[in-house]
């Protein structure tokens, strides 16, 4: 700051000798400082970095920064460092009243499951894992399953992940402990944390176990596990795809390890290949399904598939699925109803895109606002615009759209179409009352 200061009065002064006051750039600097006189006067007995030789201090009207800061979002590394530092700072401190007493609960000879019933009384989970460390060191004392089941479970509802990961560590080491529901445990608790990687390193513990006399390889719950995890991770059809591929190892692992998929295990494999608009896939397992794998579909393998085949524009396909579907007493859901709708506007089956946009609200399944654009703007392609404001004020009269939306589908006309005046409707009415519900 007192660098800058200086600056500004070597441009000022620089600007006096050479010019007069009317010069812009001197007149800039006195838009930026205050003149005191009075302060200037008393200058001999306080110093001011901003004096002038005519016994003037210039005061800023607005605070400096001599650095200056780049517009741009800061990138993922800098926002990692920031992220880390700020939990360093903010780590919270071992309550050593808490743990001395813990301590004392515990007899100089006490055993693994002594510890874990001190240990599962605890509310702090420092307390918990300075236990564990503790009895680590301790003389003719060796960690079992349930110190590490208690701990780990511990560390992991405080989302205390990093600290989880420690102990994990020492868990993977000793290969002789473990349990299927702990590693499964530990599996989920990497992925609420967004460590697939590490989720992936445990289940391969899990698979390089040979030994018969430990039973902690892989389950139908482990490969669930994974496949909820691998379907959270996309964004887009790409990072689908990628996800997809792994996914598509780890089924065929799970198949050849004989274990019988179920229908979370089936759904996720539809859902994936629907997100990475795998759609025939999708298809060849729910031909399989009650054929090759003992599992019949339930409502959301018919509600992934639907989805997909409108989003690849067979609407024929999805029709016969959604008729299948209410044939066997299951009810779409609304993302199905909507794709439906909007599917069969954009491919000009007005008529049945308004049927079943009224069997959508009598079975109560919410319409969204691009559902009721799609539909209102391919009748007014028809030239049909009347009839389309109709539709609305209609939906408007039964509440079936808020202010909100409405004025917005307004809107919508008004911008795309203009005054609907002289326009002349022709043709049979696509919105019949005897649709409306």
């Amino acid at each position: 700051m007192l660098t800058f200061g200086r600056n500004c009065l070597k441009y000022c002064n620089h600007f006096k000798r050479n010019s007069s006051i009317e010069n812009p750039c001197l007149q800039k600097f006195h838009e930026l400082f205050v003149l005191n006189d009075s302060i200037g006067k008393n200058s001999n007995k306080m110093h001011y970095p901003f004096q002038t030789t005519h016994n003037h201090v210039l005061f800023p009207l607005i605070s400096f920064n001599s650095h200056y800061y780049s517009t741009r979002a800061p990138s993922r590394s800098y926002r990692r460092r920031v992220r880390n530092r700020f939990l360093k700072a903010n780590k919270p401190i071992l309550d050593q009243a808490k743990f001395q007493f813990a301590q004392s609960q515990l007899l100089p000879r006490f055993t693994p499951e002594e510890l874990c019933n001190v240990i599962a009384l605890q509310r702090d989970p420092l307390v918990c894992l300075e236990l564990f460390h503790w009895a680590s060191h301790q003389a003719r004392f060796r960690h079992d399953l349930s110190t590490f089941h208690v701990t780990i479970k511990k560390l992991g509802d405080a989302k205390m992940y990093q600290e989880m990961d420690d102990v994990v560590n020492q868990l993977l080491a000793v290969r002789s402990i473990g349990s299927e529901s702990l590693f499964n445990m530990i599996i989920y608790y990497f992925t609420e944390a967004r460590k697939l990687t590490k989720a992936v390193n445990v289940f391969k513990h899990m698979k390089s176990s040979r030994n018969p006399n430990f039973s902690f390889r892989p389950s139908l719950k482990t490969y669930n596990i994974l496949f909820g995890a691998l379907l959270s991770r996309g964004y887009n059809a790409d990072i689908n795809l990628v996800y997809m591929e792994t996914m598509r190892c780890l089924f065929r692992q799970m198949v050849n390890d004989m274990i019988e998929p179920d229908i979370f295990s089936l759904n996720s494999m539809i859902k994936g290949y629907v997100l990475s608009l795998h759609v025939n896939d999708a298809l060849r397992i729910f031909h399989q399904m009650g054929v090759v794998y003992d599992c019949e579909p339930n409502s959301l393998t018919y509600d992934y598939l639907i989805h997909g085949l409108c989003a690849k524009g067979r609407t024929e396909n999805a029709k016969e699925l959604y008729h299948e579907m209410k044939t066997k007493g299951f009810t779409p859901n609304s993302k199905s109803y909507n794709s439906l709708v909007n599917s069969l506007a954009l491919v000009g089956e007005i008529e049945d895109a308004v049927n079943y946009l009224w069997e959508m609200i009598e079975k109560q399944r919410s319409v969204d606002f691009i559902t009721y654009r799609t539909v209102l703007d391919e009748i007014c392609r028809r030239g049909k615009v009347q009839e389309a404001m109709r539709f609305l004020e209609e939906l408007q009269e039964k509440d079936l759209v808020d202010g909100h939306t409405y004025r917005k589908l307004l809107y919508v006309f008004e911008d795309d179409y203009g005054n609907s005046e002289g326009r002349i409707d022709s043709g049979p009415d696509l919105i019949s009352p005897g649709n409306s519900w």
